[in-house]
């Protein structure tokens, strides 16, 4: 048998054993597997964002092909895909310490409107997934308010009700169509695109400091919103609203008023009285044996003129017995702080820079004299001197209610004429000085605690504006800080 032979008939006896091999096995050669449409969608989603941040010009190729009729249902196979992808982003993001408004509006600022609708809508989306009773109330409360920016809403609220209530148009198959529809937009790449932009939003977030339960880890008894001490759930129960109704109603008429004068004098009555609630406020939480805690609240601050802003709010802050630290790349403030202060400090911040708005716009706009205009330095002068003025008049408002609490305790526990002595509210083991030095320690120990010495210092923002500057001061020291002969108790 020659050598050809002989390999020719080991060759048979070789694919012999394997075909016995392969039924004894129940191996079968399989055809290479044709992606599924969702595989195909995954792949082009992933190259689209990768191509969005390395190779701009071949972004818009990817839009184009997902936002392409290929049959089989693909848009609304595209549609699903996107949803999913959104909303696995958007339960990632809040494991990092983002709540559901601040969520939808750094979206807004790193992209536009349409993009933060699009993310209150996906929000919205993922909350149907986590029972009632597991969230937050507080948390509930965010996202039911972004019924104001949520294409969903103004589809669908007249008939399902709140953004936050679970309902929905339909499947995550037609969300894309019906998002386009709702804004009346019949492009199919405008919806596609704004999905992509919105994920890629959502995959570059940076963690922040985690201030609420997630949704399904809330406690039940979780207070309905931050200020729910003041609904009468809390020690204070009616009066705590009727005294923060008087706040509000005070703030209210200092933003009314033309006259700054008597929006000054406004102003410092009511941190005044916020101060005196807040004091009171702890006292009968201490005599009723609640257990307080200090917790976290972010506040926006938006330009123009963030800088002076975030210093505003820093000095109100400080004031009102709470820290303040400012992340400036997403625009927000955490304040540290107990409750009541946290309220005074939100309620009174966002009236004084509605106040400091209508002074600048009053002073109009100013120019050097070369004719050029310096309305942008005489603004951010003004917002810097205003924000260190009022510090130092609502350090000394916070004080002067602190010294009279105190008289008012000393004098309630001096020997009467039968040699009893009254006991003012708050009883044995609250005396006030120490008792509100040791909230003050309470605040920077839960500081340190949510920073881990994370925090580094910076400049602050800077006044290089005379006329701006004397304008600022001017503008928050036109009143007497206890003139309250000018007020009238609301």
């Amino acid at each position: 048998m020659g050598k050809e032979s002989r390999q020719r008939r080991q060759k048979k006896d070789h694919d012999r054993q394997r075909q016995r091999a392969a039924r004894a096995t129940g191996y079968q050669h399989e055809q290479p597997r044709v992606p599924s449409a969702r595989d195909q969608v995954t792949v082009l989603i992933t190259k689209a964002l990768d191509a969005r941040v390395d190779r701009p010009q071949a972004y818009p190729r990817y839009v184009d092909q997902l936002s392409s009729d290929l049959g089989s249902g693909w848009p609304e196979v595209v549609s699903r895909t996107l949803v999913e992808f959104l909303r696995v982003s958007v339960a990632a993001a809040w494991r990092i310490g983002w709540q559901p408004a601040e969520l939808a509006r750094h979206v807004g600022r790193e992209t536009s409107a349409v993009h933060a609708s699009m993310a209150a809508d996906v929000i919205a989306g993922e909350m149907r997934g986590y029972p009632g009773a597991t969230v937050d109330l507080r948390w509930a409360a965010q996202v039911t308010g972004l019924s104001a920016v949520s294409v969903w809403a103004r589809q669908a609220g007249a008939k399902a009700g709140a953004i936050g209530d679970g309902g929905w148009w339909g499947s995550d198959e037609q969300y894309l169509g019906t998002w386009r529809a709702a804004l009346g937009e019949f492009d199919p790449t405008v919806g596609v695109a704004t999905a992509l932009e919105t994920l890629h939003v959502l995959l570059h977030l940076r963690a922040l400091e985690k201030l609420l339960p997630l949704p399904g880890a809330a406690p039940v008894t979780t207070p309905a919103r931050p200020d729910a001490a003041s609904s009468g759930a809390g020690p204070g129960g009616a009066a705590d609203e009727r005294m923060l109704s008087r706040i509000r109603a005070l703030l209210a008429k200092a933003e009314s008023t033309e006259f700054p004068e008597e929006a000054e004098a406004l102003s410092a009555r009511a941190q005044e009285l916020m101060a005196k609630y807040s004091i009171d406020h702890a006292l009968l939480a201490a005599q009723a044996g609640t257990a307080e805690e200090p917790g976290g609240r972010r506040i926006a601050v938006d330009n123009p003129y963030e800088g002076p802003k975030a210093t505003l709010l820093n000095t109100v802050a400080e004031a009102n017995r709470c820290r303040a630290v400012w992340s400036k790349d997403v625009g927000l403030v955490t304040v540290v702080g107990f409750p009541a202060d946290l309220d005074a400090v939100e309620l009174l911040f966002t009236s004084l820079l509605v106040q400091a708005d209508a002074a600048m716009i009053r002073a109009g706009g100013t120019k050097d004299e070369y004719g050029r205009s310096r309305t942008r330095s005489f603004r951010q002068s003004f917002l810097v001197s205003y924000a260190i003025r009022i510090g130092e008049r609502l350090a000394e408002a916070t004080g002067h209610a602190e010294e009279e609490a105190v008289a008012r305790q000393e004098a309630g526990r001096r020997p009467h004429a039968g040699g009893e002595a009254a006991i003012e509210a708050g009883g044995p083991g609250t005396d006030l000085v120490p008792f509100l030095a040791a909230r003050r320690q309470a605040v920077n120990d839960a500081m340190d605690e949510l920073f881990r010495g994370r925090l580094t210092t910076s400049r602050g923002a800077r006044a290089t504006d005379a006329e701006g500057w004397v304008s600022g001061r001017a503008a928050a020291d036109l009143a007497s800080l206890h003139n309250r002969s000018a007020v009238a108790d609301a």
